[in-house]
């Protein structure tokens, strides 16, 4: 199948998203979508597939003008979009995931389950993928989900697949398994679309690239004919010449001291610091048991054993208010599900935990409120419409940013970044680190979750490695290297 799009317009009320974008996509190619957050590469792909009608512009598939009134005719005609967030129902059978809404029944209206089946296996044994059928959708990792919906499209006859950061929560096993499937469905000429903030990734797998900027078209260019630093240049319309701003620690006194950590079956006898002014990153495989440590940290989960000390003081964290009031500050990896209310404001969003501090005699003060939340935006460079916008309307880079902007505004001591930088442009990335370097620079203290080692070791000043649930080691900014990191994260020496 090949698809020219040419020319498309979209504005949403007065928000012009796209002006005059042209891509097109050849059959058994994977052609790489990128851009920064709020560039329009996701409202192209939804007016392809009929999320959304164009303003203007002409759509070609196989030569012949195309338009779909939703998602599912675009389905019927060959094209599926694999969204960033999973469409999976975790209380369903995979098998049940994989044909809902197409169950295959007889005339008397009953299931032909042995039929369903027949046809599922088929399609995992031509991706190689080895999933129980009637296991829970729920108990699958995040790789496993992404084979299911994979396999769904599939199942449809389908010639052209988009994928929206379909790596951003995998572990480097499921990459490299799904990459193989790439490869695989290429080979069978199947064309895919491939939207992701992972340079690396779209160098290897990748066959050409369209750049956009601010709801254009850039560029397209043959991957051998383009560079790193080519693309970040046309992404960001500037130069970025170091993916992680200079940091000059000075690191001060202890602020938060965690000692023998215990929540059974998670982590056991956790013990670490954080000084002022320090960036600590936290590194390991996926399931490691990081981000339950910060949630217990933060007082989302119970410790079943260990102490909190904060400015040398023995603390008790129980509930997230209590962490608040101590100055602790969690951005969470689920942005959409915990660290946003997607149907509120950006400004509601952004003064949810300081709300007493604009409060006087029990009114709030709507001036103060402004002030603070305007001139967030502004540090963070926060593209959108209004202080007024839903949450849910603003791009994936900049919800992240309404997130961390959130947590900046209560003037935190400790700060937690849980995959800061997961779904984020390289140019909204540099912004972030620049504002992490900001903070420890006025005494705020660091602890960073990432699963990207390039970043761990880019922005650590130390790094603790945790394998199974123990810390398997730290190691200096100076000691650290991809080698010795991922031999412990492994469960090395």
């Amino acid at each position: 199948m090949r698809i020219e799009m040419k020319g498309i317009h979209k504005a949403f009320g007065g928000n012009q998203v796209l002006s005059g974008v042209d891509f097109d996509l050849a059959a058994g190619e994977v052609h790489a979508l990128m851009g920064e957050n709020g560039a329009g590469k996701s409202t192209l792909m939804n007016i392809l597939t009929g999320m959304h009608a164009r303003d203007e512009g002409t759509i070609l598939i196989d030569g012949k003008e195309t338009y779909f009134a939703n998602p599912k005719q675009a389905e019927r005609h060959g094209i599926a979009f694999i969204h960033q967030e999973l469409h999976v129902w975790p209380e369903m059978t995979v098998l049940e995931n994989m044909f809902i809404g197409r169950e295959l029944s007889s005339g008397w209206g009953l299931l032909k389950g042995n039929k369903m089946s027949a046809l599922a296996e088929e399609q995992f044994r031509r991706l190689s993928v080895d999933i129980p059928l009637n296991a829970l959708a729920g108990s699958c990792s995040v790789g496993q989900q992404q084979m299911i919906e994979i396999a769904k499209a599939l199942l449809a006859d389908t010639k052209v697949i988009i994928m929206d950061e379909p790596t951003s929560a995998l572990t480097e096993r499921e990459i490299r398994k799904l990459f193989e499937v790439m490869e695989a469905l290429k080979k069978e000429g199947v064309s895919i679309v491939y939207i992701s903030h992972r340079m690396e990734e779209i160098f290897e797998i990748c066959d050409r690239i369209t750049v956009m900027r601010d709801g254009r078209t850039v560029d397209t260019k043959e991957i051998p004919q383009t560079s790193f630093d080519e693309v970040v240049r046309k992404m960001v319309g500037r130069e970025l010449t170091e993916r992680y701003p200079a940091r000059t620690p000075n690191p001060g006194e202890v602020v938060l001291e965690v000692k023998h950590a215990t929540r059974k079956g998670l982590f056991e006898d956790i013990s670490f610091q954080v000084r002022a002014g320090e960036i600590v990153g936290f590194s390991g495989l996926m399931g490691a048991g990081r981000t339950e440590m910060m949630r217990a940290l933060f007082g989302l989960d119970p410790l079943d054993d260990g102490e909190v000390h904060v400015f040398g003081k023995k603390v008790s964290i129980r509930k997230p208010v209590d962490a608040v009031k101590l100055g602790i500050g969690f951005i969470t990896e689920d942005r959409k599900d915990e660290g946003l209310i997607l149907d509120f404001s950006v400004r509601e969003n952004m003064v949810l935990p300081s709300l007493d501090s604009f409060a006087s005699k029990g009114l709030l003060s709507s001036s103060r409120e402004k002030t603070f939340v305007d001139a967030l935006i502004k540090r963070l460079q926060i593209k959108t419409h209004s202080a007024e916008t839903a949450a849910g309307k603003l791009s994936g880079g900049n919800q992240q940013k309404v997130v961390i902007a959130k947590w900046v505004g209560i003037g935190p001591r400790v700060l937690i970044l849980d995959e800061p930088t997961r779904g984020v442009d390289v140019g909204a990335k540099r912004e972030i680190y620049q504002l992490m370097n900001e903070l420890t620079s006025h005494g705020v203290a660091i602890i960073m979750v990432s699963s990207e080692l390039p970043e761990v070791l880019g922005m650590s000043d130390r790094i603790v490695v945790v394998h199974e649930g123990r810390i398997a080691g730290e190691r200096s900014r100076e000691e650290a290297t991809q080698e010795n990191i991922m031999t412990l994260a492994t469960g090395g020496l």
